[in-house]
């Protein structure tokens, strides 16, 4: 696992000095991703600069160094991440005639783009992997990004400098980096709690999205290339759901070999490895095919926390003693899990507001301390329909989905047309959501024209975003994006969705930021593509049964771990930011959402603020809304934001 940063200058003004300063001054920036080498490329005449830092993992060796070259000369690259196939590749290019100086996947990888091409090289890499490649005959800079998304890769204009990088932190620090807040963007984050692809917080900075790769040339002054997809997670559901798999017990006999086959790829490494273990379907799976491969325990790692409904140590302790698994468990006071909070600006960059960055954070920083890679169990919700968001959307459209547009959405207008106070006059309040804001919420539900619009209301913070960002507009999303593929059941559109937006821009951001912070490489071997791919070919019957999602991933679990043991309702890697804010976070959540500053900075709306932070503080819920303009106006405020001193002395 590393960091690669880089520009490329099309300007006439071009100084090795300059440029070898600009990269270092990149690469230093992110020095966490890669704390045990680096390294820089750098060809004036071309304008080109590759920067990178390194966590050695596989060869361990100067071998491994990079920028590498590759054997012709041609190629330079800079690569952040894992090729797991990479021993088959090279015994494939061996039989063709490559001789090898090492034995790390990054040579591989040069030599599969000599033998085979760019793109047709990326088809045969099973991995996470950002990587960018100069070609110095061609004088051409190609861009990449791995099949899922796992690891990032930032890009976009600075004048006449291209900059690109794993984090945007690399890019601001480019003497020529200039770029404002893109309102747009900040408008969808304080919808989903985080930025899709291809938007960032800045303008004219761009994520590259996931399975596509990008190639500009160095004297071309014309229009900017679009990313090329080299695959397709929808086309990938839609093959899947056309070629379905029939019979259970060949679908539960595959699923176990493909799962040992991923796994053990992933246990490939120089330096020690272990394992995230909530106790939960995923990782406790992970961690059982982990041990049936290992002859020795395994390494498991959980926090735990003080609050119980929070707390799902207990069930890992008991998984981890059933397997034998070398286990360490921290349980956590809320002043350690709060003293996380002052980072959370520096370490995303942007602003992102999934609370489970925290514990994710800190599990990181756990197992950090005996390892340096770490499996996970990510993927299992949006692969084998886990969330029950899936079947309760799926249950409001069966009982909804026959009204014609024009009756729903008349009936979303006469819900709001009454204002959210009177509903709560009218109606008892039976939750922790006021009854106007549930009812206005169903209101932009039944105004929903499609079954992604229908799940973005359903999943949104806030429901109109525009009204809170001045200025703002929206950008198209796969939510928004009606009838772009051939499946018409909701439950798999849901699942798509999610595997195209929410797995890539928030579960794996909020992993691959909270473990390289700490500089651990996690791994999941759950989003192999082969296992993506063959998920879709798993009937939703497979997946779901008496109410319960992941139904054959609990089967194939329950060969290894008892059911009693993991039969329990999902709880998710959550943290109690809803009594923090009336509690030990709630004078500098006062002072981020102070009316007059916010009115200041001139780019949000105070009044809705305010008005959810006095409905939180009166017992309601809207953690979730309070804490993405909480990260927000920390992120702005810059990656120092103090905490009160009274936070660090909450006692447990």
């Amino acid at each position: 696992m590393c960091g690669i940063a880089g520009f490329l200058d099309r300007s006439n003004h071009r100084s090795p000095d300059s440029f070898r300063d600009s990269v270092a001054a990149m690469t230093d920036a992110i020095s966490h991703r890669g704390p045990d080498d680096s390294g820089a490329w750098i060809d004036g005449d071309s304008g080109i600069a590759l920067g990178h830092r390194r966590l050695s993992i596989i060869d361990l060796s100067a071998e491994g160094h990079q920028p590498m070259v590759s054997r012709s000369g041609d190629l330079i690259i800079i690569y952040n991440g894992e090729i797991y196939n990479f021993k088959d590749l090279r015994n494939n290019l061996e039989t063709l005639g490559y001789r090898f100086r090492g034995h790390s996947d990054t040579e591989v990888m040069l030599a599969g783009f000599e033998q085979w091409g760019v793109e047709a090289s990326l088809r045969r890499f099973n991995g996470m992997f950002a990587l960018a490649m100069w070609d110095r005959r061609d004088r051409v800079l190609y861009l990449a990004r791995d099949r899922v998304g796992k690891k990032p890769l930032y890009y976009g204009w600075a004048g006449d400098t291209l900059l690109f990088g794993s984090e945007l932190k690399a890019l601001r620090a480019h003497p020529a980096f200039r770029s404002g807040i893109d309102r747009n963007a900040l408008a969808l984050y304080l919808r989903f709690g985080y930025i899709p692809a291809p938007y960032t917080i800045y303008e004219n900075i761009r994520k590259l999205p996931a399975a596509t790769w990008l190639a500009i040339r160095a004297g071309d002054r014309g229009a900017n290339a679009d990313p090329v997809p080299y695959w397709s997670a929808r086309e990938a559901a839609e093959a899947g759901l056309r070629n379905p798999i029939r019979d259970y017990d060949t679908a539960i006999g595959e699923l176990d070999l493909l799962l040992r086959s991923s796994v053990g790829l992933r246990m490939i490494a120089d330096v020690p490895l272990g394992a995230f273990l909530s106790g939960g379907i995923d990782s406790s799976l992970v961690v059982s095919l982990m041990q049936a491969l290992s002859s020795r325990p395994v390494k498991t790692f959980c926090i735990g926390f003080r609050e119980q409904t929070h707390n799902e140590a207990d069930h890992a302790r008991a998984v981890a003693r059933h397997l034998g698994t070398d286990h360490t468990e921290l349980t956590l006071t809320p002043d350690q899990a709060l003293d996380v909070v002052p980072r959370l600006p520096h370490m995303f960059d942007e602003p992102f507001a999934d609370s489970s960055q925290i514990p994710t954070f800190l599990v990181s920083e756990l197992a950090r301390r005996q390892v340096t890679v770490s499996l996970s169990g990510d993927g299992g919700d949006e692969l084998f329909g886990g969330y029950t968001a899936y079947q309760s959307c799926s249950r409001f459209y069966e009982k909804y989905g026959w009204m014609p547009a024009g009756l729903r959405s008349a009936t979303g207008q006469l819900l709001r047309a009454v204002p959210q106070p009177l509903w709560n006059r009218l109606m008892p309040n039976g939750g922790s959501m006021p009854p106007g804001a549930r009812l206005h919420r169903l209101a932009n539900t039944f105004a929903a024209q499609t079954q992604e619009t229908v799940y973005m209301s359903l999943m949104s913070f806030w429901e109109d975003p525009g009204a809170l960002v001045k200025r703002a507009a929206e950008p198209p999303t796969p939510f928004t994006r009606a009838g772009s593929s051939e499946i018409p059941e909701f439950f798999e559109k849901m699942m798509l969705i999610d595997s195209l937006v929410y797995l890539p821009d928030d579960i794996l951001v909020k992993v691959d930021r909270a473990s390289m912070a700490v500089s651990l490489e996690a791994r999941g071997p759950l989003l192999d593509y082969r296992v993506l791919e063959f998920a879709w070919r798993v009937p939703r019957e497979f997946k779901v049964r008496n109410g319960k999602g992941k139904w054959i991933l609990r089967d194939l679990l329950s060969r290894y771990v008892p059911v009693e043991m993991i039969d329990r309702p999902k709880s998710g890697f959550a943290v109690p930011i809803h009594q923090w804010l009336r509690g030990p976070l709630r004078d500098w959540a006062e002072d981020l959402l102070d009316a007059g500053r916010i009115r200041r900075e001139g780019i949000l709306n105070p009044a809705p603020i305010r008005q959810t932070w006095s409905e939180h503080l009166s017992g309601c819920n809207w953690s979730h809304r309070l804490w993405a303009v909480l990260m927000f106006e920390s992120w702005l405020e810059g990656t120092k934001t103090p905490i009160p001193a009274s936070v660090t002395a909450v006692r447990s």
